[in-house]
């Protein structure tokens, strides 16, 4: 096949070579760049120190991706088709090394050999075919073999990726495990839907020509990235992870500190109380009091000299 023979893949082109043969199809490919504009303008309201090169990869491979499938489904040739399909398998791959890094905590080093695996998965998968009354590996004898699920056994490697991805961070109780689990349970969909194009491509018309339901893939595919694209936004690079991980730290010490005091607090409340009323000293008399006291003093003071000087032994009464 040739760069420039025509591919005829989906329900509304037929074998139609024209331009717009598609223009369901080619239209619905407006929801790939909506994704990828309302993902910048979220990724611009974050601090500048949240952002990464890696946000902005992101966004850019969904901007291909739509330009690339806008291309396909005007020209239709082979060419064209490799546009529409390098940009959604690098965006898997960036985005599957970014999701095991900075969401996971992978090592670099681990998560280039992961990823190395996956692309290894995804040749062994594209080299699967179908046949009548066979699945496999095709030899020379067999003729008439197909992609698999009109083509959609593609993917399937990828929504796997996708739920333990998004299983494992809502273990962790991640912030980014509800948009994964969320894209991929829409990706789930959206593969349904571009697997049944050809087999229901006469029930689904628009203005009486029959479209099929690839339109619905696009829109949404397009949903779908912009929720992993919100969820990259949870990804904090490693600098300001690790100077967000020392006040999480502190806060996790005053936790624990807080429940040592409550629990010690009981036992303190049972300690008996020792009165200490014996060592207190006398309140003070009120003015009141003091003027009392020196009138009975007064009062007091000569009869007490009287009775002294009578009961005085040593004094005698002389004549005159």
């Amino acid at each position: 096949m040739t760069l420039g023979e025509h591919v005829f893949l989906y329900c509304e082109r037929g074998t139609s070579e024209a331009l717009l043969a598609e223009p369901v199809n080619a239209a619905s490919n407006a929801a790939f760049l909506l994704a990828a504009l309302a993902s910048l303008g979220l990724l611009l309201f974050r601090p500048r120190e949240e952002r990464s090169a890696d946000h902005y990869l992101l966004i850019g491979l969904v901007v291909l991706i739509g330009l690339g499938s806008l291309a396909f489904h005007l020209f239709a040739t082979a060419a064209t088709e490799l546009a529409d399909v390098l940009p959604i398998g690098i965006f898997m791959l960036v985005y599957l090394g970014f999701a095991l890094n900075r969401f996971l905590g992978v090592p670099p080093g681990w998560t280039v050999l992961l990823v190395v695996g996956f692309i290894a998965l995804m040749v062994a998968n594209m080299q699967v075919k179908c046949w009548d009354g066979g699945i496999g590996v095709p030899g020379p004898e067999v003729q008439g073999a197909k992609p698999c699920l009109n083509g959609s056994l593609f993917y399937l490697p990828a929504l796997g990726v996708l739920i333990v991805v998004g299983l494992l961070l809502e273990e962790k109780r991640h912030r980014a495990a509800p948009y994964l689990l969320w894209a991929a349970a829409i990706l789930a969909v959206s593969v349904a839907l571009r697997t049944l194009d050809m087999a229901l491509c006469d029930r689904i018309l628009f203005h009486g020509r029959a479209v099929g339901t690839h339109f619905a893939w696009h829109v949404l595919n397009g949903l779908a990235l912009f929720l992993l694209l919100r969820a990259s936004l949870e990804g904090r690079p490693d600098a300001l992870r690790a100077a967000a991980a020392v006040p999480e730290r502190a806060e996790e010490a005053d936790v624990e500190a807080s429940q040592t005091v409550a629990e010690m607090v009981p036992a303190v409340a049972e300690e008996p109380v020792v009165s200490e009323s014996k060592t207190a000293p006398p309140a003070p008399l009120t003015l009141a009091e003091r003027m009392a006291l020196a009138a009975a003093v007064e009062d007091t003071a000569p009869a007490a000299v009287e009775g002294s000087e009578e009961k005085d032994p040593d004094k005698t009464l002389l004549p005159a």
